[in-house]
């Protein structure tokens, strides 16, 4: 009787590859870069629209938490250059602090890109100099000499007498290697905007000076800016009289909001060339 063949032994399935890794979450600096490399590659008028519309939003949010509210008109009248002049003569000392609050933001842009220039006491008197053109020069500026009664910041201010060697103190420490290396760009940003804003060196505007510095920080690093929005106003004061972490929260869901906006607005625009039917 013959034998019966070996049956064949059952082929040995091959292993499941293994499942492809998640793609590698961007950083905050990596979203902004390919953000500006779609809005470069926009048409002049939209980029020059955008640019525009975000220095008004910039501006009018960053006013609103100090408590001051400017219409879309005075924003129009003092940004667009085609704009026609106000009929209405009073309005001219708000269209001239609008001017002095662009010409700060543009005087943070390009200082931002200067990588090489210092970060120093003078430039933050600088800041305010641009605000308050009539105190003169870096040399004349002069830090308050009492403890204002301000109706929106309630945390406590440094003395007087000790206004020169804390800013001193903030300086060194976002000049210091040692914090660059252990902290990132949002939490030396929001942490020194925190402690300048504590001292509260000038009399008027110290607020704008400290997220101007802020922002100058920020757009160094590869950061959009952190605008604080207005409805955000009373949260950020809470923030003042607390710590750094909740104020560092604070800037970085600025920054977060400001990158979704400008993904959301560019979705938009492409969308609408690419299906644009050429003539």
């Amino acid at each position: 009787m013959a034998a019966k063949p070996a049956a064949k032994a059952p082929a040995k399935k091959k292993p499941a590859p293994p499942p492809e890794p998640p793609p590698k979450q961007l950083t905050m600096e990596e979203r902004a870069a390919k953000l500006e490399e779609r809005l470069l590659k926009t048409d002049p008028a939209f980029l020059a629209d955008y640019r525009m519309n975000l220095d008004m939003s910039w501006i009018y949010h960053d006013s609103a938490v100090e408590g001051a509210v400017f219409t879309f008109q005075e924003l129009r009248s003092a940004l667009d250059p085609n704009a026609p002049p106000p009929a209405d003569s009073s309005l001219q000392p708000i269209i001239e602090d609008i001017r002095r609050r662009r010409e700060a933001l543009d005087y943070v842009r390009d200082y931002a890109l200067k990588k090489r220039q210092p970060i120093t006491v003078d430039l933050i008197k600088k800041l305010y100099l641009i605000l308050h053109p009539e105190e003169g020069d870096i040399k004349t500026v002069r830090y308050r000499k009492d403890i204002p009664q301000h109706r929106l910041y309630f945390h406590e201010y440094a003395a007087p007498d000790k206004i020169t060697h804390k800013v001193r103190q903030v300086v060194d420490w976002v000049n210091d290697p040692e914090t660059r290396k252990t902290r990132s760009a949002v939490r030396l940003a929001g942490r020194a905007h925190y402690d300048l804003l504590r001292i509260f060196p000038f009399q008027a505007d110290s607020g704008t000076v400290a997220r101007l510095f802020l922002n100058l920080l920020l757009l160094r690093s590869g950061l959009p800016p952190a605008i604080v929005h207005s409805t955000e106003r009373q949260r950020y004061y809470e923030a003042l009289k607390g710590s750094s972490a909740a104020m560092t929260q604070i800037v970085t869901e600025a920054i977060e909001n400001n990158l979704a906006s400008v993904d959301k607005l560019l979705g938009g625009y492409e969308n609408r060339v690419q299906f644009v039917i050429p003539r």
